[in-house]
């Protein structure tokens, strides 16, 4: 069974390709980005200008005119069916409580823009401190909690907008 990719081009143009179309493809690579294509009688220059791999987007140039390129192999199909999207921003719009025990910091304010990965509180359980951190970008929206509360598992501390 050959592997299938789904391929987007500027938003607008699906085209669904298998290994072997792929490897009917009369190619020559003039360098690690360029590359000269027949098809249908027809020479085609391309350059592949930028890319992203992790999220796997790509700007092609073919024959002086760019094009927005997204490609996904039958993983990424699964995966985005299943509702998760590789390469995705997070979407963590409110901060629960972990595990029972005592906020001991709360160190943002409403209204604060947050970085992935800044502090946001410090929540003591089992004597131990544990530093809560942003899941992503975004503004506190509200703190549901203050400095010295005992906090149960589940429970709301922190949201964003």
């Amino acid at each position: 069974m050959s592997s299938t990719y789904k391929v987007n081009v500027n938003t607008i143009f699906d085209f669904e390709f298998t290994e072997e179309d792929i490897s009917k493809i009369d190619i020559v690579s003039n360098s690690k980005s360029a590359h000269h294509i027949l098809q249908n009688n027809k020479s085609f220059h391309t350059e592949i200008v930028q890319s992203d791999f992790n999220t796997k987007k790509y700007t092609v140039k073919v024959n002086n005119n760019s094009y927005q390129v997204n490609i996904a192999n039958e993983l990424d199909s699964r995966i985005a069916a299943m509702g998760f999207s590789i390469g995705s921003s997070k979407q963590v719009n409110a901060i629960k409580a972990p595990m029972p025990g005592l906020l001991l910091d709360v160190q943002v304010e409403i209204g604060q823009e947050v970085k992935e990965d800044d502090p946001l509180l410090i929540l003591e359980a089992m004597k131990m401190e544990n530093i809560i951190l942003s899941p992503r970008d975004g503004v506190i929206k509200s703190i549901s909690a203050t400095t010295g509360d005992a906090v149960d598992k589940g429970q709301l501390l922190i949201e964003f907008a």
